[in-house]
């Protein structure tokens, strides 16, 4: 498969990547006891947003003089649809993330803890499953015409489902570990793993933080499904593929927190999520049919997604009015 990317280029982007988790993990503190507060989570969005933008600067201004400039505005354009598509499609794994350590009674100073632990392992698994992915295309083109019809069946699921809640309690995953391995009722502080007294000597056990961050990994596990054959869609180079998903997963965790105690407000964002999968899944199918441009496809998911968030915010306003008076008729 054709790339951009050279051996130096995958070099400086994973080096890139590693000198920012440190930055994070060790010089902010990333995997200690830590209760975010909006304003650090809105200022490391913010430095993740920046990074991200100066890296396809980077890549633009490389490009063209290497490539030309058309070749330059299609990779650069290609990279930032690729971007908003994962960052808007992990909104909905935000409000699952939600969901869980609420189940788990996860208090926020230990979310951080389980959430870095998720990121890092989200890094893994979407690499290996992004070059895997971009492997099977080369070999079976006619899997872009599957992945289409999963993503706009997805999208359909998701528009009929979108309020639906599931039951966690129900799910197969954690009804398997509670069946096989130990599990303490109570948290143990930030221990994932903890030794307990039994009857025929110690016994290891999980705690429910440990199970948290199991389901945060099978949530992402389950998320990349559908993100990652909707950057296929718009451009199948490993090189922006994977740089484009995982500038997105690195500002996953800062998103998180700016958004968690906002979530109520965003009702109808998953409407719009939804549609963004329709529409990928749309483009997929049609991917010899009708050729829709780069910029106009990185417009039509802005649009969908900034229209549901200013509908959600318009809802929320209407709602806090207060309710107009009733004359009673008794005319006073």
């Amino acid at each position: 498969m054709e790339s951009i990317g050279t051996w130096w280029m995958w070099a400086g982007f994973f080096a890139l990547v590693l000198v920012m988790l440190a930055i994070d993990l060790f010089a902010v503190g990333g995997g200690r006891r830590h209760r975010v507060s909006l304003r650090e989570a809105g200022l490391w969005s913010a430095i993740w947003v920046g990074v991200t933008l100066a890296f396809a600067g980077a890549l633009w201004v490389w490009l063209d003089g290497s490539a030309g400039r058309e070749t330059a505005t299609t990779r650069t354009l290609e990279f930032l649809t690729g971007y908003l598509i994962e960052k808007s499609l992990a909104v909905d794994n935000v409000f699952v993330w939600l969901m869980l350590f609420s189940f788990f009674g996860i208090p926020l100073e230990l979310q951080k803890r389980v959430l870095t632990y998720g990121v890092l392992g989200a890094l893994v698994l979407r690499t290996l499953m992004i070059l895997g992915g971009a492997w099977l295309i080369v070999q079976f083109h006619w899997l872009l015409y599957v992945f289409g019809a999963f993503l706009l069946l997805t999208g359909v699921k998701m528009l009929w489902l979108a309020d639906a809640r599931p039951d966690l309690a129900a799910n197969p995953v954690l009804r398997w570990i509670r069946r096989h391995v130990p599990v303490t009722e109570a948290l143990h502080g930030e221990r994932f793993i903890v030794t307990l007294p039994g009857t025929n000597g110690p016994v290891r056990a999980l705690t429910p933080l440990a199970l948290a961050l199991v389901m945060v990994e099978l949530s992402d596990v389950i998320f990349a499904v559908d993100s990652i054959p909707a950057i296929f869609a718009v451009t199948t180079d490993p090189f922006i593929v994977l740089t484009s998903n995982l500038f997105a997963i690195l500002g996953l965790r800062a998103m998180y927190f700016l958004i968690a105690g906002m979530a109520d407000r965003f009702a109808l964002l998953k409407y719009g999520l939804a549609l963004v999968l329709v529409f990928i899944g749309a483009k997929m199918l049609l991917l010899d049919v009708v050729k829709i441009p780069i910029a106009l496809s990185l417009t039509v998911v802005a649009l969908l997604i900034g229209g549901a968030v200013m509908l959600s915010l318009h809802r929320e306003r209407r709602r806090a009015l207060p309710e107009p008076r009733r004359d009673d008729g008794g005319g006073r």
